[in-house]
């Protein structure tokens, strides 16, 4: 039964069966204590630090540079993330539908702002004025970069303080 199959609990167990049971290329008594050392200190590593002590040792022998290892976890390999954060940055840069963000607005230029965010969406004058009143919100989805940077930079104009998500 290969160790994947068996229980956390008992694969060390079955792990230390197997290293037992191996030659090693230095024998007996002459193994270097430090082996033994590190091996008694991987075996007692809980099932969360043994994954990211995985994570490690992938990255330290250089398989993770070209996306997840085989081995890698359907979470991790969902995510497609490294631990120095580039391909999150990659995605990020990749991304073409951004949201707006109205955090908040000067109480004098209420009403510009309402104006404004019916020019831009299609809603009634008291819809505008409920989404308004409720900053912080997001007033428009899926947007272009373009489209976006132009309703914010107007916003912000008349008062409004608008941010790109």
């Amino acid at each position: 039964m290969p160790l994947s199959r068996i229980p956390l609990r008992s694969a060390a167990a079955a792990a230390r069966t197997l290293l037992l049971g191996r030659r090693f290329s230095v024998t007996g008594d002459s193994r270097p204590q430090k082996l033994e050392r590190i091996a008694g200190e991987l075996l007692d590593l809980s099932p969360l630090e043994m994954y990211d002590y995985s994570i490690l040792f992938r990255l330290k022998l250089g398989l993770d540079r070209f996306g997840p290892a085989a081995g890698a976890s359907p979470a991790v390999a969902a995510a497609g993330q490294s631990a120095d954060g580039a391909p999150s940055a990659a995605a990020a840069a990749e991304k073409t539908a951004f949201d707006i963000k109205l955090e908040r607005f000067d109480a004098a230029a209420k009403i510009k702002v309402i104006k404004e965010v019916r020019t831009f969406t299609d809603l009634g004058l008291k819809e505008a004025k409920e989404m308004v009143e409720k900053a912080p919100v997001v007033l428009k989805k899926g947007v272009t970069k373009e489209e976006a940077e132009s309703i914010i930079a107007k916003l912000n104009e008349i008062g409004a303080v608008a941010v790109l998500e």
